[in-house]
């Protein structure tokens, strides 16, 4: 995601655990968790086999993208209609709501052809605009269900944040159809200094933080939602089965649908939370092409880069030298150099980590083409100035990673009692 726009299975009807002890979403009466021959079910998929009924006679207003899909292949807005539980709108994160725009984009405001339903543009929007568009749709539910990847910069976070902050100013009540996180949860990266607060990271969490959306719509309403002068959203979790913290994206079962444009398979969001601070440097990050994130270069680059990389032996990484034509984004129709960054191991593969001996060796082997973006956005990303500053100061890969360390500890800390998934 561009700094500067800145920013799946039929199942039986099913009573659906929630969080938020006594809500009308769902009476929890257990159900068996799937075998291991089984696939995860959604949060989503679980209301669906029950036709929605759990939000009948609400007045829903639906903040979704195209990862908000059943197995069927359809989207929840579409089923919810066919089941006759009609929302009253649907809201489009960044990117839109069936998906159509590129980074740093969005759909703008129209009538859903498909259903008939007015869609409101909220990629941007802040909490008051928000909550004026939430006030104008006549809601009293928002219903939340948009994968993430698992990165702090990745900006359906903090549209679920800011829709969260609304939904408390306007009275609502917060439904979170929760999905896995595609790359587990795992802990990693520093922690984001407020000073440098933005649309690619809000609150104080870390660059892989880790949690499902459920997880952090916990630690939002209780850690940050007082801050912004509101009450604690009346907030449900539709709980995922069968996903553990250890699982992966290809372990789960589930299709890959892509949540952007350039998230196009699970390889490139196990890269994402490190290979994505190449956004705040003059180094493409592969936009235009087939791999983005995966293919790193510039002009003039060769192949001393993948030779240094690949003498540091990185955990679960292997490096190629490559050539590569962007056709938008950095670089457009010129001949870049560089590497194609693999993942032979991603259970001991470290995206930050591998991101960060990435910057450091291309400073040493290409001085006069690796620079920071002039704007400093790389601050933006990796939360604070100190990543930047370090490696100009020239320190090596395990003193910049061992800055975080303490910061990382204590995140960890504070997230466990809103963790869901064991």
């Amino acid at each position: 995601m561009n700094v500067n726009r800145r920013k799946f299975l039929a199942v039986p009807a099913l009573a659906v655990p929630v969080l938020a002890g006594g809500s009308a979403v769902a009476q929890a009466a257990p159900a068996a968790q799937p075998s291991h021959h089984q696939k995860v079910l959604t949060g989503a998929e679980q209301l669906a086999a029950q036709h929605w009924r759990p939000l009948a006679g609400r007045k829903l207003g639906v903040l979704s993208n195209p990862t908000g899909v059943l197995a069927s292949g359809d989207h929840i807005v579409d089923d919810m209609v066919a089941a006759g539980v009609r929302p009253v709108a649907a809201f489009g994160p960044e990117h839109g709501f069936r998906g159509s725009a590129q980074a740093g984009g969005s759909e703008g405001d129209y009538t859903d052809p498909r259903t008939g339903i007015p869609v409101y543009d909220a990629y941007g929007a802040d909490a008051v605009k928000l909550a004026t568009l939430f006030t104008k749709a006549g809601l009293d539910t928002v219903v939340f269900d948009i994968a993430d990847v698992g990165a702090r910069f990745y900006t359906y976070i903090w549209s679920l944040y800011t829709a969260m902050v609304a939904a408390a100013k306007v009275g609502a009540a917060f439904v979170v159809l929760d999905r896995p996180n595609p790359i587990g949860g795992r802990l990693a990266g520093p922690v984001l200094d407020p000073k440098f607060a933005s649309g690619v990271g809000r609150k104080p969490i870390a660059q892989q933080h880790g949690m499902t959306v459920g997880e952090l719509a916990r630690l939002f309403n209780t850690e940050f939602l007082p801050g912004e002068g509101v009450k604690p959203a009346k907030l449900d979790v539709v709980e995922v089965r069968g996903w553990r913290r250890d699982m992966l994206f290809a372990e789960t079962g589930l299709d890959w649908v892509m949540p952007s444009p350039n998230m196009p398979t699970p390889h490139t969001a196990i890269v994402y939370p490190g290979t994505c601070l190449f956004e705040g440097t003059l180094f493409a990050e592969g936009r235009g092409t087939t791999r983005p994130f995966e293919i790193i270069g510039a002009p003039g680059v060769d192949w001393p880069w993948r030779d240094k990389l690949e003498a540091l032996d990185l955990p679960g990484a292997r490096f190629r030298e490559t050539y590569f034509v962007p056709t938008f984004s950095k670089f457009v129709n010129e001949t870049c150099g560089g590497v194609q960054l693999t993942v032979t191991d991603p259970k001991a593969f470290d995206a930050i980590t591998t991101a960060v001996a990435m910057l450091v060796t291309a400073k040493q082997v290409a001085p006069q083409t690796f620079d920071w973006r002039p704007d400093h956005a790389i601050d933006l990303l990796s939360g604070s100035d100190r990543l930047r500053t370090m490696i100009d100061a020239g320190a090596g890969v395990d003193e910049v990673t061992g800055a975080w360390r303490a910061e990382l500890a204590a995140f960890d800390r504070k997230r466990r009692p809103y963790l869901i998934y064991r």
